[in-house]
């Protein structure tokens, strides 16, 4: 199971990437939501049942990542399913654009690396629940200011 634990961790060998792991795997969750279906994003991403996939898919998650780090030890920076799960609550409930997929790229990447209060304390839960907290909080940072921009600059999201 540990070794299974580490292949979905790394989101299937990206955090094994040499440089900017943590980048790499945001980079693949952003391809991701680009790649699905936009009409999954009119109603569904306007609904309560995208946040519950991503609140069940990260719990599960954080199971995968106890184990694996295991292995690869606290927090390891090849344990990149968090980034994951952490992009997709940036994107939540925003316009599906190609300027906001990269903004949220960007502004995911800030947060999680400055790691703001509450970001650094949310690290230092137990297991695999903090490298899974500190994400979705980045996430949440990055999509408030996405919402706010949004909302002032209506014509960023074109």
């Amino acid at each position: 199971m540990n070794k299974f634990s580490e292949y979905i961790s790394t989101l299937f060998g990206i955090g094994y990437f040499p440089k900017a792991p943590g980048t790499a795997g945001t980079l693949f969750a952003a391809i991701v939501y680009f790649a699905l279906p936009d009409q999954w994003f009119g109603s569904w991403q306007n609904s309560s049942l995208a946040l519950i996939v991503i609140l069940v898919g990260s719990i599960i998650s954080t199971v995968f990542i106890s184990k694996a780090e295991e292995r690869l030890g606290h927090d390891n920076s090849k344990i990149v399913l968090d980034e994951f799960w952490g992009y997709f609550i940036a994107v939540l409930y925003l316009p599906k654009t190609l300027v906001v997929i990269a903004a949220a790229f960007v502004l995911f990447r800030i947060f999680d690396i400055l790691k703001p209060e509450p970001v650094n304390v949310l690290q230092k839960l137990h297991k695999g629940w903090g490298v899974m907290a500190d994400d979705i909080m980045a996430g949440i940072y990055a999509n408030v200011v996405l919402q706010i921009v949004i909302r002032l600059i209506p014509k960023f999201i074109k």
